[in-house]
């Protein structure tokens, strides 16, 4: 199921706003729990799912500067708020609004991660595609996929500046 196969339809994939979706992943980000919302809304079932790098759901419009920061956030046991679009296997997309923890072991070593994902309202979604359209602008003007994920992180760091936001503060703010 290799995601450069599937071409994005324009669809959304529907779910309810009272509904959560809910993922576990072990340290490489390979899925190790998800609910039925998960599997309904992707278009995944069990097998596909678990075992499987988290990114299988990734979208193509979704900003690799948007990631660094989560990564960022949660590799330091921070917790992590944001907009996600991501890509069902029809290619049917879905908005999120993601909070991501750390999962920790009975030492307190970091085991895994977790992701709880609500339905955003459609106006915070309209805000949201404006700003990740400009980071994926910045990031699509550099061909070097270094220097095209530090031109997109350069922007967010300035839209939020200009803000004077920090990420969260951002996120809460849309």
């Amino acid at each position: 199921m290799a995601r450069n196969h599937i071409t994005p339809t324009g669809r959304e994939s529907p779910f309810d706003v009272t509904e959560i979706i809910v993922t576990k992943t072990d340290l490489e980000s390979r899925i190790t729990y998800c609910n039925e919302v998960f599997l309904r809304v992707s278009k995944l079932d069990a097998t596909q799912a678990i075992g499987r790098p988290h990114n299988i759901i990734r979208h193509p419009e979704m900003p690799r500067s948007v990631f660094r920061i989560m990564w960022e956030t949660i590799r330091a046991r921070g917790e992590f708020f944001g907009y996600v679009k991501n890509m069902a296997t029809n290619g049917d997309h879905y908005w999120v609004f993601a909070h991501v923890t750390a999962s920790l072991g009975p030492d307190g070593q970091v085991v895994g991660y977790h992701s709880n994902r609500r339905k955003p309202d459609p106006a915070q979604v309209s805000r949201i595609e404006a700003v990740y359209r400009r980071l994926l602008s910045a990031e699509a003007s550099q061909a070097d996929r270094d220097k095209a994920l530090r031109a997109g992180s350069d922007t967010l760091a300035a839209i939020l500046s200009e803000g004077g936001y920090s990420y969260e503060q951002f996120a809460f703010s849309v």
